[in-house]
């Protein structure tokens, strides 16, 4: 029917109403807390399959890959068994397990401050990172906690830094999972932060800082530039203690390292901080210098429920202790 407006003239055709984007179902069950991941097969030049995945991902030798699919851990779409020798066909999708042959182990535990049907709240401890990343599967907080619950759709709708401790909210359902992830775009969550710094006396801590954030010329980390400001931290001071300060940070926007770079812009680096100022080589972790930055509160109307959501983290940044 053709739209008209209240004196009959004709109106403009209404846009088409977005696609929704239809998400991949997995032909492989959980394993272990893991959830199957997926991999578009491009055209190419490669003979067979598992040229494929050698080249695809090289730190997996190739009678890995083998054994894999020989055992059927990776399938196509309808859950078929995929030959090692056999031909490559491109533009399938293929499913497989994560595995890592060696993982470093973090001796910490996260705590479960909240659940419901539709959100549940972590707290994260140091060290830990949010989801699996470079030499971390088993020990991810999603991976801990899919294999504790067994809900495959768990999933994180924010993330924060491996070295930061504190609170991360995750959904249950790929259904509502929009909703929760769209408080965290619309910046309509309130995100308390503290963190331990070095003091002296006589200095000013601005109650704001803005600047221009973008990326370094090494991708590990984010430097401040010249340039309409982009980020945005309210900063209060809350106590001095022994040439240390703890700050509460409020974040407005969220950059990457948006509190570490603000904090070292000022002069006063995030305590153990490996990043800033100075990025220090790559090495094993520190147990005993975590980075003392902790996502203390959360604070938003549910979109599900619409009840007023507040969440505080029961960890606690303790001040370094004096040489005396």
């Amino acid at each position: 029917m053709r739209r008209t407006d209240a004196s009959g003239k004709p109106l403009p055709p209404l846009p088409p109403k977005p696609r929704r984007r239809v998400r991949a179902v997995s032909p492989l069950p959980m394993r272990d807390g893991v959830s199957a991941s997926w991999v578009a097969l491009p055209a190419g030049p490669w003979a067979r399959f598992e040229d494929f995945f050698v080249e695809r991902f090289p730190l997996v030798p190739r009678a890995d890959w083998r054994a894999r699919m020989s055992l059927g851990e990776v399938v196509d779409s309808a859950g078929g068994p995929v030959d090692p020798q056999g031909h490559y066909r491109p533009h399938l999708r293929l499913w497989y397990y994560r595995a890592l042959e060696c993982e470093d182990d973090i001796p910490f535990e996260e705590k479960i401050l909240f659940h419901d049907e539709h959100l549940l709240v972590a707290d994260k401890p140091h060290f830990l990172p949010v989801v699996p990343t470079g030499r971390y599967l088993q020990h991810s907080l999603l991976v801990r906690l899919k294999r504790r619950l067994g809900i495959e759709e768990l999933s994180p709708v924010h993330r924060i830094d491996r070295g930061t401790a504190g609170l991360v909210v995750f959904s249950l359902h790929q259904q509502t999972r929009d909703r929760y992830q769209a408080l965290f775009r619309d910046r309509s969550v309130g995100k308390v932060y503290e963190a331990i710094v070095p003091w002296s006396e006589g200095v000013e801590l601005p109650p704001v800082r803005r600047s221009h954030l973008m990326d370094d010329a090494s991708f590990l980390r984010t430097r401040e530039a010249p340039g309409e400001p982009n980020s945005e931290t309210h900063m209060e001071l809350v106590e001095v203690q022994a040439g240390h300060a703890r700050l509460r940070l409020s974040p407005v926007t969220g950059r990457k390292h948006q509190l570490r770079v603000h904090c070292a812009a000022m002069g006063m680096p995030i305590l153990n901080d490996d990043y800033y100022p100075v990025l220090r080589p790559e090495g094993p972790d520190d147990f005993t210098r975590p980075l003392q930055l902790l996502a203390q509160s959360l604070e938003f109307t549910d979109p599900v429920t619409g009840q007023a959501r507040r969440f505080e983290s029961e960890r606690r940044l303790d001040f370094p202790q004096s040489a005396d």
